[in-house]
């Protein structure tokens, strides 16, 4: 069976000088939680951004390779239309409306499907399933919420547009432990019920390696080591790529 995602030796360049990732592949399988881990700055966020098309808002720009969703080439696909076939991201920094409630950031996600009210309502039922801290905050605006909870919005709201495959971007950044081992929780909970995949960047590799199927380590915008996410956690790949 083929791979959902396939990305072969990206390059990535932002502002036409500065290169931020060099070579980059790796592969996500229908159903698996892949891990990509590293330092600050080795090229994590980029990789995603390469994926979603979103690098174009930041001057950045795919300078070679190929990056591949369900057997077609997205290198020059929309990000719109990339939302519609069912590849999400979930940016770092979370990026809510605080102007508007909860509920409302969670509707925003499901405007590209136009779905009618009665999908609507389920659509929301399933958010609140998932996350239940969002129920009694869900007229509440969105900038008045938690950290933690406004991480889960940011997820829920991915989850209104019926994703096959999410990006996620840094979900432990700047939570507490139990908070962060909570969403970790839920990840897995949506894969395994749901189906759905997920390619996270973390900086915690130990916490990801807990909850990912498969892992791969990357510095200075290239993989250093990849595999098993049992095997990654036993073996010495991290501290070199953490420390380099």
């Amino acid at each position: 069976m083929s791979n959902l995602l396939d990305i072969k030796n990206i390059e990535v360049v932002y502002g036409q000088a500065i290169l931020a990732v060099r070579d980059i592949s790796l592969s996500v399988g229908q159903g698996q939680i892949v891990a990509l881990l590293g330092a600050n700055g080795a090229g994590k966020s980029t990789t995603l951004k390469a994926v979603s098309r979103l690098l174009q808002a930041e001057r950045g720009s795919l300078t070679r390779g190929q990056i591949r969703y369900q057997g077609q080439d997205i290198a020059a696909a929309d990000a719109a239309s990339l939302v519609r076939q069912g590849l999400v991201q979930v940016l770092e920094g979370r990026r809510c409306f605080a102007h508007l409630t909860v509920e409302e950031n969670l509707l925003a996600g499901a405007f590209v499907r136009s779905p009618s009210r009665a999908v609507l309502k389920a659509s929301l039922a399933r958010i609140y399933h998932y996350f239940p801290r969002l129920t009694a905050r869900r007229k509440t605006a969105a900038g008045y919420t938690s950290g933690g909870e406004q991480q889960m919005i940011a997820i829920g709201r991915a989850l209104m547009a019926e994703p096959t495959l999410i990006l996620l971007d840094e979900p432990s950044m700047g939570l507490a432990p139990k908070i962060t081992e909570e969403i970790f929780h839920i990840i897995r909970t949506l894969n395994r019920d749901e189906g759905t995949s997920f390619l996270l960047a973390e900086q915690n590799a130990r916490l990801a390696l807990d909850y990912a199927d498969y892992a791969y380590v990357i510095a200075n915008g290239a993989v250093r080591s990849h595999g098993a996410a049992h095997e990654l956690r036993q073996g010495h790949a991290l501290s070199a790529a953490y420390l380099s």
